[in-house]
């Protein structure tokens, strides 16, 4: 399984929707709350390559985007495999 890492604030609809996603499929995070931490949110910044945006997502380290990044690559079925997911063809 990937090792998911979602950076978020307590006001963020955004990120609620992301972390719902990720629980649905099964998949643990690391959750790091910005909210009001300064030098988190300048990690974030730096990782995602200049996005300040909530939420940012990374998959083994790679910066994906926020919610909607997220979704797209679900709707596509490309998640699951990003994700690490296997999924049984019966």
């Amino acid at each position: 399984m990937a090792e998911v890492t979602i950076y978020t604030t307590l006001s963020c609809p955004y990120c609620v929707r992301a972390k719902r996603l990720l629980t649905q499929k099964g998949v643990a995070y690391k959750e790091i709350d910005v909210t009001r931490d300064g030098a988190l949110r300048d990690q974030m910044v730096a990782a995602a390559g200049g996005r300040r945006t909530v939420p940012q997502i990374f998959i083994d380290g790679k910066p994906i985007g926020g919610y909607e990044e997220l979704a797209a690559l679900d709707d596509a079925g490309d998640l699951d495999g990003f994700l690490g997911i296997v999924t049984s063809t019966q």
